[in-house]
């Protein structure tokens, strides 16, 4: 059974025990949080896809960490103008474990 979410303009594939990291949610670490914005389910019964939605349907995660991804460096530069500009940046991010489907 799996179930594919829209969250943080992606959308990600989910089933049961699922880690992924998606963009920051204003929750703490240990809180559930529910993911109303259900795509598509498939399970036993076949596959159910929603327009846009699929009503009655929901993904529950625990937020496991909080934290910022891995740092990238911005560099823009023009070609004899002495023009230089260095900048890092550290996207956050929310860790979320699945722990149900409904729907």
């Amino acid at each position: 059974m799996y179930a594919i979410i829209k969250t943080g303009g992606k959308q990600y594939r989910v089933q049961e025990g699922d880690i992924l990291r998606i963009e920051k949610l204003k929750a703490s670490e240990g809180e559930t949080v529910i993911f109303d914005e259900v795509l598509a389910i498939n399970n036993d019964e076949g596959m159910t896809i929603g327009t846009p939605y699929v009503e009655n349907a929901s993904v529950e995660g625990n937020v496991t960490a909080q934290g910022k991804g891995k740092k990238i460096i911005v560099y823009k530069y023009k070609p004899k103008k002495n023009y230089r500009k260095k900048q890092g940046h550290r996207q956050p991010f929310t860790e979320v474990q699945i722990t149900k489907i409904n729907g």
